[in-house]
Parts: C-alpha cells; sequence; structure tokens
C-alpha cells in the first residue's frame, strides 16, 4: 500500500558527440546517474553510477572532457538495463514526484528505454524544476543549474556535471525555492486573541 510520497531528484550525464561531426543515427545515452530519495523532507537514499552505453560505446574526445569521465568508467559502469531495474525498484511503496533541472533528463531516459526495448521505469509526477524556478522569479530565459543556486547566494554540492553532485543540488534548490513559496503565500487571518494581550488587560483591571 502506497502511504508516503518520495521525491526523486535526479540527474542524468549524455554522450555527445565530437563538435561539427555528424554521426549517423546518433542520439545521447546515459553514461552517469545519480538519484537523491527525499521522504518527509529527509535524504533516505543516494544512488550514483556510471552507465555502459549500447549503442556508441566509445566515448568522444569532447565528451570525455567536457565531463572528465573516463572511457574506462564507463565501462565499468552498469548496464542500461541494470539502472532501468534500480529506478523501478523506486516505484515500490511510493507515490513518486522526479524533479530534474531541465526535461532532457526523461527524454533522454525514454529514448534510451525505447531503444533498448524496455519500459519506462517510472511511474510518477514530474517535475522541471528549471521550469518552475523561471516562473518564480519571472526571469525571461532559463538559468542553468549553478547559475540559479549561486543567485541564492549559495554553492553548488561539488562538481558540475557530475550526476549525484548535481542531483544534490537540485534538491537543495528545491527546498529554497519551496521555501520562499511559503513565505511569499498570503497569511492566516489574526485573531482577536493574536492581537490583543490579555495578560496586560486584565491588569489593568486589577
Amino acid at each position: 500500500m502506497k502511504e508516503r510520497r518520495q521525491h526523486l531528484f535526479i540527474d542524468f550525464e549524455f554522450t555527445m558527440p565530437e563538435k561539427h561531426v555528424r554521426v549517423k543515427n546518433f542520439f545521447p545515452e546515459i553514461i552517469e546517474v545519480g538519484i537523491v530519495s527525499v521522504i518527509n523532507d529527509k535524504i533516505v537514499d543516494q544512488f550514483s553510477s556510471f552507465v555502459t552505453p549500447i549503442k556508441f560505446p566509445i566515448l568522444s574526445e569532447r565528451c570525455k572532457s567536457f565531463l572528465h569521465i573516463s572511457q574506462e568508467q564507463v565501462d565499468k559502469g552498469i548496464p542500461f538495463l541494470e539502472l532501468v531495474k534500480k529506478m523501478a525498484d523506486y516505484n515500490m511503496n511510493y507515490d513518486n514526484v522526479i524533479v530534474t533541472w531541465g526535461n532532457m533528463d526523461m527524454k533522454v531516459l525514454r529514448q534510451n528505454c525505447q531503444h533498448a526495448n524496455t519500459s519506462f521505469p517510472f511511474k510518477a509526477v514530474e517535475v522541471d524544476l528549471s521550469m518552475e524556478y523561471k516562473r518564480f522569479f519571472g526571469d525571461q530565459n532559463q538559468t542553468g543549474l549553478w547559475k540559479a543556486v549561486q543567485e541564492y547566494g549559495k554553492e553548488g554540492t561539488g562538481r558540475h556535471h557530475r550526476a549525484l553532485d548535481d542531483a544534490l543540488t537540485t534538491y537543495n534548490i528545491f527546498r529554497l525555492v519551496e521555501k520562499d513559496k511559503e513565505y511569499l503565500e498570503k497569511p492566516k487571518p489574526t485573531t482577536i486573541g493574536d492581537r490583543v494581550d490579555f495578560s496586560k488587560l486584565l491588569n489593568e483591571f486589577v
């Protein structure tokens, strides 16, 4: 029986082709995953792993340089189907809300599942926090993950473009935005008891 809500903060790193080089039928594949599970406002689980790409297993030099991920690391990563099973396990016993920065993570996951002939692992509400942030602050353009956290006067967790670090940073921004939303909500009307100090009032009649 599902009794509690679970927020899953997810970040993936993907393969990318060389700049100005067209690769036939290329599509981005997940090569690193970071998942932060939060229940009742507490982190209860973190998962991080490299993932071995299926269709284009050899990383481009651009990909290795940009992400600081080596060929050896992805070669020793978990198979994509093992990642799908791991993610499906998060559905057990919880109503999930998936929070990502941008919409690419879930798009790429769906595409990777189609190419691997496997089902999409999540049954969940999906939230693009970058759009929530954009609407909340009335920005014209979408803000990058680490720029957003710096605009709050904070720093990102660990290193940018490492999946678990980015997932944790997404969680931290989520908490800051939710706190601001609560602050801006209309306060409840005060009662007469809130407005009048009855102890002082009674003393005047003693």
